[in-house]
């Protein structure tokens, strides 16, 4: 095998647009930082320099990586932003502003009680790994295979800190951990042969097998022989870890950061760095409640409108109680209405946006290991060198749980006109640093997929009032986010209660309002991003609309607002108004 080489393949991409040269030097360092610290993502970009690596999680390497990113961090504070180009300033507000969110977001200390079911577990990482990891050669197939064999070092490494922050009383909840063992017990449980990251595409030979006879079952062999012994057995270790040493100590009342030592500061920095706005819990806390309000009348006026609900409850138990003409059978007919949904907003874009990504946006499934610990769906975005799409992700266990109804509206989140056009289009964007293209505000990604919801009722893409109570359904979940993140994180909240608010305030059935309360307890303020982005992003809609008047376009607008990557709520609304000052674009 040739030599690894030094440069990354992207490093014009890296430092592309910025002009002033200690500005490049500091994004082209930054990048560099970002390959060697994300080695699977580098690889999903193009950049194969280490393919056969996963990064170390252990406390030394933690803290080397820490101080590596506030190396950059040092070199863009000592910058002077003012004497930049435009273009520049951005970019230095943009990276400097988001590296120390990072170190400030350090105070969560995340890896030392964080624990997850699904995807965001170590073994969700190592199941997706094998199957992100695009193979076509002899040489791709070793190195997962040596990726592979470091696997067991991160449950090892999880290990560690979860003992480590268990002797600094900081230990995850009850619930969350509850749901891990849960997670692991189930696929330890069966034969670890049969497991997806033992059993990836590239396994089965198709015909006229371009590798050598007898390589590329040798190489199935030797993954399966890794997962069946290391993998297994380290999984097996985590397990047992977390059910004898940290589930007796576990918390049962606070379980959000509120339980946990520095958690108003904590809040704080998780708040910083998914809003990006100076705002405190109380003031998000109360824009939830008022949000609620407005949903709370739309839902019920809908009710009694389809089903003569005498007010919100009633509307609510209707929806709740079931039926085929309100809830799926199969997950088939969520597969095929997925799809069928996904086609008709691409038809439908060309009219309201002036430019396209190239890049296609896919349905896919939800893997079975996942799909009971996870949310209703998501996406993942394309590979940064083409060789995989976007893909939406739709979760189809228990279909008799999942509403027809809400289906429309999320899949115009995370799919079309949502998370797929917007980060595809960021992605493809002219002479721009690649992390601009890649990376960004939670509240500008989130609050557009919120906006876009909306946005679909102008496009004519909701089929009936049932779905758009759908939306108004989704519309109250995200405001309830606001109250029940800041409620858990904040005020000390139970878990109970804040899914007892979710029950009294949307139609969201009961698996969802477990599985999302369990998500917003292990990621504390990414749930606000949503609400607070997509109300930007109307109100600076409803400004530009208001100043324009009749020379207001919207594929303009969209254009203005996806035109520089995922930038910060504040660097949008300089966007937007010069946009608005400036000649018609």
């Amino acid at each position: 095998m040739p030599p690894t080489p030094r440069v990354s393949p992207l490093a014009s991409d890296a430092v592309a647009g910025v002009t002033d040269a200690a500005l490049r030097r500091a994004v082209a360092e930054h990048w560099e930082w970002l390959m060697r610290w994300a080695p699977t993502y580098a690889t999903t970009l193009g950049d194969h320099r280490y393919d056969d690596q996963l990064a170390p999680r252990d406390a030394e390497a933690l803290a080397r990586m820490s101080r590596e990113r506030d190396a950059v961090l040092a070199r863009l504070e000592a910058l002077d932003g003012t004497a930049l180009a435009p273009g520049d300033r951005v970019t230095w507000q943009l990276l400097r502003a988001r590296l120390a969110a990072d170190r400030d977001l350090d105070a969560c200390r995340f890896h030392e009680w964080s624990v997850d079911a699904g995807g965001g577990s170590v073994f969700g990482e190592l199941s997706y790994l094998v199957e992100a990891h695009t193979v076509t050669t002899v040489a791709d197939a070793d190195n997962v295979l040596a990726r592979m064999r470091q696997g067991a070092a991160l449950f090892d490494a999880a290990i560690a800190s979860l003992r480590t922050g268990l002797a600094g009383k900081r230990v995850a909840a009850a619930g969350k951990l509850a749901r891990a063992i849960e997670q692991l017990d189930t696929e330890l449980a069966k034969d670890p042969a049969t497991w997806p990251m033992a059993n990836p595409a590239w396994a089965a030979a198709p015909a006229n097998d371009p590798w050598p006879g007898g390589a590329r079952e040798h190489r199935r062999d030797e993954l399966r022989g890794i997962v069946t012994t290391q993998i297994a057995t380290a999984a097996a270790r985590l397990r047992d870890v977390m059910r004898a040493e940290l589930l007796p100590a576990a918390r049962t009342e606070k379980e959000g950061l509120s339980g946990l030592p520095d958690a108003e500061a904590s809040y704080r920095a998780a708040i910083a760095w998914h809003v990006g706005l100076p705002r405190t819990a109380a003031e998000l806390h109360a824009l939830g409640v008022a949000e609620i309000s407005k949903t709370d009348a739309a839902i019920a006026e809908l009710g009694a409108k389809l089903f003569g609900a005498p007010d919100l409850a009633g509307t609510i138990a209707h929806l709740r109680a079931g039926g085929k003409e309100l809830y799926f059978e199969t997950r088939e007919q969520i597969l095929a209405a997925a799809q069928g949904q996904l086609e008709r907003a691409k038809a439908a874009v060309p009219r309201f946006f002036s430019v396209l990504p190239t890049i296609d946006c896919v349905m896919r499934e939800i893997p079975d290991y996942e799909a009971p610990y996870s949310t209703i769906a998501y996406y993942r975005q394309p590979h940064y060198d083409g060789s995989k799409p976007g893909e939406y992700f739709v979760n189809t266990s228990q279909p008799e749980t999942r509403p027809r109804f809400e289906l429309e509206a999320l899949t115009w989140h995370e799919s079309v006109p949502g998370h797929h056009l917007q980060i595809a289009l960021a992605m493809e964007l002219g002479a721009l640093p690649a992390f601009r293209k890649l990376d960004g505000s939670t509240a500008f990604v989130e609050g557009w997929a919120l906006y876009t919801e909306r946005l679909a009722a102008e496009m004519g893409l909701y089929t009936g009032d049932l779905d758009r109570l759908g939306a108004a359904s989704y519309e109250a979940w995200r405001g309830a986010r606001l109250v029940v993140d800041t409620g858990l994180h904040a005020l000390g909240w139970t878990r109970a209660r804040a899914e007892q608010y979710m029950r009294e305030h949307t139609a969201l059935t009961e698996v969802n309002i477990v599985n999302e309360v369990d998500r917003y307890i292990g990621w504390p303020g990414q749930a606000l991003a949503y609400k607070v982005g997509q109300l930007e992003i109307l109100a600076l809609r409803a400004r530009a609309e208001a100043q324009l008047g009749a020379a207001f376009a919207l594929p303009a607008f969209h254009a203005v607002v996806l035109g520089a990557g995922a930038v910060t709520l504040p660097i949008l609304a300089e966007r937007v108004d010069a946009w608005i000052s400036g000649p018609p674009a």
